[in-house]
This record gives structure tokens, sequence and C-alpha cells, in this order.
């Protein structure tokens, strides 16, 4: 249950606006919830991704998936990418174009993903595992449907780029 951001008071929910909405008990504030923003990095090298395998307690552990994680209050966007790609694989990176914004219906995430390179070796930190490197065509079991989504964007660029 949420409580009032104005009076502190109980909400329950009510339909407004055609949604299902926390509408406070007390003062009839209505509480509009916003989607929260996270990143993805799809790093690539010598046509090889690099995916990090999740660890226990995330979402979809023991899969693989880019290095990703939520945008801060007042973070620029690709700032956010690249220092995730630094806490969760220890590599520091240029961050390229936008592949694409991955959302749907029922999900309270909106994924922005972004096309990027780096140097050195990447290890496993933050919220992963393991890490590696893998072939397009030959990829381990990725976590999320969007992944899919995510790796046709990226080679789709690719071809348009002439890469």
């Amino acid at each position: 249950m949420l409580h009032c951001q104005g009076c502190g008071g109980r909400t329950a929910e009510r339909e407004i606006d055609g949604r299902a909405r926390p509408v406070c008990e007390a003062c009839g504030a209505v509480t509009y919830l916003d989607p929260k923003l996270a990143v993805a990095v799809l790093i690539e090298r010598g046509g090889r991704i690099l995916l990090g395998r999740r660890g226990p307690g995330t979402r979809a552990a023991g899969r693989w998936s880019f290095p990703a994680g939520f945008v801060e209050r007042g973070e620029r966007v690709e700032d956010a990418a690249a220092r995730e790609a630094r806490e969760e694989v220890g590599l520091t990176v240029e961050i390229g174009p936008l592949l694409g914004l991955y959302s749907q219906a029922g999900e309270t995430v909106v994924l922005a993903v972004f096309a990027a390179r780096a140097e050195g070796e990447p290890v496993a930190g933050d919220d992963l595992e393991a890490v590696g490197w893998f072939a397009p065509d030959d990829l381990p079991d990725l976590a999320f449907p969007h992944d899919t989504r995510i790796l046709t964007a990226w080679r789709d660029r690719r071809v348009l780029d002439g890469t």
C-alpha cells in the first residue's frame, strides 16, 4: 500500500483517467506512478558480444544478458550506461548510438539500449557471476525476451552501416 505524498494518508486504488491509480482517502490526491528508466549496453568486439550471467537474487538468475541497470535521478542516460558497464563488467566504454527503447504493457521498466566499444578484459561484478564473449549465432540462454530484439536491432544497424 502507498501513502499520500502530500498528507501521508492511506491510499486506495480508484479508476482515474481510465486507469487504476492510488488515491488518498484523506485528501483525495492522486498519485501518478512513473516508469523506471534502465539502460543496457551492447558491447561488441571482433564480432562477438559481451554478456553477463545474472547472479542469485536477480531477475532471471543464471541466464545471460547485457550489462544493465537503473538510471539515477538527474543522471544523463549515456553516463548511466557507462557507469553500469564499469560496475557490472569492469570496463570503461565508449558509448555509441542508441539501439532502441524497449517497453511492454504491464512492465514498470523502460530500457534504453546503447551500442558501445571497450578495451581491456571484462570481470564479473555487481549482479553478475560470470562474463563471456559470444558469437551472435552461438548465444547462451538469454534472460529476457527483449534481448533477442536488441540483437536484431544491432545486426540491422551493422548492415546499414556496412560493418
